[in-house]
C-alpha cells in the first residue's frame, strides 16, 4: 500500500504533478463554462418569458435541441463541426490550417448544454416573482433596466440558486467528457497514468475522491452564496 501512495508523490518519482494539472484544467474549464452558460441561459429565459411569439419559438427550439442531444454528441459536433466551419471560412482568404482549441470547444459545447437547462431554472424563477414587483417598480419611475437590475435579478438569484447549484455540480462532472477530444483534464490524465502504472483501481479511486472533494467544496460555497442571498430576510 505504501508503494501505491508513493505513486502520488510530486516530482519524478510520482504522478502528483500530473493529477494536479488535470484537476486544475477541470476546474478552469468548469469555471470558464459557468458564466457563459449562465448569461446565455438568462437571455434564453428572457426570450421564453417574452410576449413575442418568434422569440418564444426560437428559445423553445434551442432548449429542446440541446436538452435532447447527448452531451458527448454535442461536444463532438462542436469540436469537429467547428473545425470544418472555421477552416472553410479561413480558406476563403488563405491556405493556412487552423485548429480549434479543445478547451474552447469544450467550453462552448458544455456551455450550450448548461444554458439550455439553466434557462428552464431561470424561467421558473421569473414566474415565481409576482407581477406586483414590476408594477411597483413602474410606479416608482424605474426604467425596465433599473427594474431588472435592482428589483428582479436579486430575487431571481435567490429563487434560481437551488436549481443552478445542481446544474453546477453536474457541469463539474461533465467536464470529464472533454477527455475524448484529447484535452488533458483529470479523467484523461488518470487514464494515461493507469496505462503507465497498471494500477486502474487505485488511480480511478483517487480520481473519484478528487471529484468528490470538488463537489463538497462547491456545496460549501453554494451554501455561503445562499446565506448571502437571504441576508435581508427576517428571521423567525
Amino acid at each position: 500500500m505504501g508503494e501505491l501512495f508513493g505513486l502520488l508523490e510530486f516530482g519524478a518519482e510520482g504522478w502528483g504533478d500530473e493529477l494536479l494539472a488535470g484537476t486544475m484544467l477541470t476546474i478552469q474549464l468548469a469555471l470558464a463554462t459557468l458564466p457563459f452558460g449562465l448569461v446565455l441561459g438568462f437571455f434564453i429565459a428572457l426570450a421564453k418569458n417574452s410576449s413575442e411569439p418568434t422569440l418564444v419559438l426560437a428559445a423553445n427550439i434551442y432548449t429542446t435541441l440541446f436538452r435532447g442531444l447527448p452531451e458527448l454528441l454535442t461536444l463532438l459536433i462542436i469540436y469537429y463541426g467547428g473545425q470544418i466551419l472555421v477552416q472553410q471560412i479561413v480558406g476563403l482568404f488563405t491556405d493556412t490550417y487552423v485548429e480549434i482549441n479543445g478547451f474552447v470547444a469544450g467550453m462552448i459545447a458544455l456551455g450550450l448544454v448548461f444554458s439550455a437547462f439553466s434557462s428552464e431554472v431561470f424561467l421558473s424563477a421569473f414566474r415565481g416573482i409576482p407581477d406586483g414587483q414590476y408594477e411597483g417598480s413602474m410606479a416608482l419611475g424605474l426604467t425596465r433596466f433599473q427594474t431588472m437590475r435592482l428589483v428582479i435579478v436579486p430575487q431571481l438569484i435567490r429563487l434560481a440558486l437551488p436549481g443552478l447549484s445542481n446544474l453546477w455540480l453536474i457541469l463539474l462532472k461533465e467536464t470529464a467528457l472533454v477527455s475524448v477530444i484529447a484535452l488533458d483534464d483529470l479523467l484523461r490524465t488518470t487514464n494515461v497514468i493507469v496505462g503507465a502504472t497498471k494500477e486502474p483501481f487505485f488511480f480511478y479511486f483517487v480520481a473519484c475522491m478528487i471529484y468528490l472533494l470538488l463537489s463538497i467544496i462547491s456545496s460549501v460555497g453554494i451554501g455561503q452564496i445562499d446565506a448571502w442571498t437571504r441576508r435581508g430576510e427576517k428571521r423567525a
